[in-house]
């Protein structure tokens, strides 16, 4: 005698979704407002060394150059763009699915 047994289809499995999305996001949305700062660092250091403004604050050293405080900006960005990208992907393709 033979005796077939046949099973509903089940779930599918799914691709887990990214644990740490909601981490990336608060950091974005966190290195925004220092990408700001150091922008407007920048500005004021140029600003000091063409005579407009007052004395910067800091005299010596690396940060002394409104070149460094542009290109930290520039990093900070950047970084909270790619943070941003990374917690939102699932977001997107799910509302692409549906």
């Amino acid at each position: 005698m033979l005796v077939r047994i046949q099973f509903g289809k089940g779930a599918k499995l799914e691709r887990a979704g990214r644990k740490n999305r909601r981490v990336a996001a608060g950091f974005a949305a966190l290195l925004t407002p220092a990408a700001v700062m150091a922008a407007v660092l920048g500005c004021w250091r140029l600003a000091s060394d063409l005579k407009l403004a007052g004395d910067f604050a800091i005299s010596s050293g690396l940060f002394s150059h409104w070149q460094v405080w542009f290109a930290s900006a520039a990093l900070l960005v950047a970084c909270s763009r790619m943070l941003n990208h990374y917690g939102r992907a699932d977001e997107s393709t799910a509302s692409k699915e549906a």
